[in-house]
């Protein structure tokens, strides 16, 4: 089955769930959790592939120590750099998605809409749906091409948020949100 399940994400265009690839295997989703857990171990091991989870999805990738490389066969090492506000903002939307703009611009202190619509174009943000606010605004979360873009098989990967309370004392104070 592990096999079989190496091919089925080699093909696939997208990333694929768990009951998608049981269905495809005739296998219940127990076996293809402990395939996946078994594949994953042997790209560890040693391989130029790895599996990438993203919201409940894995996907059959390039392994992160080959992707210097394999961005300079395609020809990609020039357009994988990002500015400071586009990390500043891959940043906010990575640790806090689904998140609004204007929360994003709350936590900046600028207007994000370009570096948003830079990122989209990219494809490393993602609209995820919708807020219950008024006006209903957009949701924003990383995607697949975002952990590729950063070597990461998963958003758990990330390392822990920390952050002074003083720190962010003083930015909810400079934006308006608490009360002298």
């Amino acid at each position: 089955m592990i096999t079989a399940l190496e091919a089925i994400l080699f093909v696939a265009a997208l990333p694929l769930t768990v009951n998608q690839l049981a269905e495809a295997l005739g296998q219940p989703c127990e076996n293809v959790e402990s395939g996946l857990k078994e594949l994953s171990e042997k790209y560890a091991l040693s391989g130029g592939l790895s599996l990438q989870w993203h919201a409940g999805r894995v996907q059959l990738t390039t392994a992160p120590h080959l992707a210097e490389i394999v961005e300079k066969y395609l020809g990609l090492e020039a357009t994988s750099r990002l500015s400071r506000a586009a990390l500043e903002t891959l940043a906010i939307v990575a640790y806090r998605q689904p998140i609004t703009r204007p929360a994003i611009d709350v936590i900046r202190g600028v207007s994000s809409d370009g570096v948003l619509r830079s990122l989209l174009s990219k494809g490393l943000l993602q609209e995820g749906g919708r807020g219950e606010g008024p006006g209903r605004p957009i949701l924003y979360e990383t995607t697949p091409e975002f952990l590729q873009h950063f070597g990461l098989s998963s958003i758990d990967e990330m390392p822990p948020f920390e952050m002074e309370t003083g720190d962010l004392e003083t930015t909810e104070k400079k934006n308006g949100l608490l009360k002298d």
